[in-house]
């Protein structure tokens, strides 16, 4: 009988079963990670880097809000065709400043979010006049835009769409492809929320570019403010399933208008997660709003994660 044939012995098979059953088990590919970013710069309320505290012991991100393809120089503002321009606070928010908080802290990075839901009031569309048009002048203009403000990542935050998810998704898709094959991101995240369309859109992006895609800035905030602890669990595991094998941040309003708020149990159902090996970090929308409270949210938040 040749030996291969030999059956194992139970006991031997017991080891082989365990591991079988850990890798399939609900904490298989989990990941707990020390990452935070927070939105800056979208509300005007004169917020700078330098006001924000910053723990040593996470990986920070800076997300500037926002860069938009609308005119700045029209009544009401009109689409350009991925011709970006600056919308943030770029008074207070500027590329010394950025220089600057990057210099003070060498765990921030700061990167750009494009698009938003509104401008000057009126509603943000994704409205490519076509796929290579756009792509081309949106490549060209962030490019322009990354390099003056020395920036390191991009986020992808269009609510609303003139364009098909597969339009979207090809656009996108290229053009954090293009940006970072040519070395000016290093990163890259986008910023969906549980609405139809905009989950058609985003799931229709990761299907195809899940590769360069980082983080998933999942805006947690955007469900109802009545969310209790056990709501937020289900909708970051349902969100970990849609964007399969991403980094799924938790989030938070600081203003408190949406979602699980700190006050309501955010930081427990994130210790529950981590817990779980699934924190994979915590974002914040927006720094703007933190000012007037001493940024206690941030402080918290950061700690979690660092300890």
């Amino acid at each position: 009988m040749n030996s291969s044939s030999v059956p194992l012995p139970p006991l031997l098979l017991l080891p082989t079963i365990l591991i079988i059953s850990l890798l399939l088990s609900p904490l298989a590919g989990a990941q707990n990670s020390n990452h935070y970013s927070e939105y800056i710069g979208a509300l005007f309320t004169g917020v700078k880097f330098s006001d924000v505290p910053i723990n040593s012991g996470v990986d920070f991100h800076f997300i500037l809000s926002f860069a938009i393809d609308y005119t700045t120089t029209t009544s009401p503002p009109s689409p350009t065709n991925g011709d970006f321009n600056v919308y943030w606070d770029s008074g207070n928010l500027s590329p010394a400043d950025v220089s600057a908080i990057k210099q003070a802290h060498p765990n921030v990075k700061v990167a750009v979010s494009i698009g938003g839901a509104t401008v000057s009031g009126d509603t943000v569309y994704f409205s490519p006049s076509s796929a290579d048009s756009w792509v081309s002048n949106a490549v060209s203009s962030l490019t322009s835009i990354i390099q003056q403000y020395n920036l390191d990542g991009i986020d992808i935050d269009y609510e609303n769409f003139q364009a098909d998810s597969a339009t979207f998704a090809d656009c996108i898709g290229r053009l954090i492809s293009t940006l970072k094959t040519n070395n000016v991101i290093s990163f890259a995240s986008i910023a969906p929320f549980d609405n139809s369309d905009v989950q058609g859109h985003y799931q229709a992006l990761w299907a195809s570019y899940s590769n360069v895609i980082d983080f998933v800035n999942f805006q947690f905030y955007a469900y109802s403010s009545a969310t209790t602890e056990s709501q937020f669990l289900s909708y970051y595991d349902a969100q970990r399933s849609n964007y399969a094998g991403g980094q799924v941040l938790a989030s938070f309003t600081t203003d408190g208008s949406g979602g699980l708020s700190p006050a309501n149990g955010f930081f427990d159902a994130c210790q529950t997660l981590k817990g779980e090996g699934k924190l994979a970090g915590i974002f914040a929308w927006t720094a703007d709003s933190s000012k007037s409270n001493g940024f206690q949210y941030e402080t918290e938040a950061q700690n979690l994660l660092a300890s």
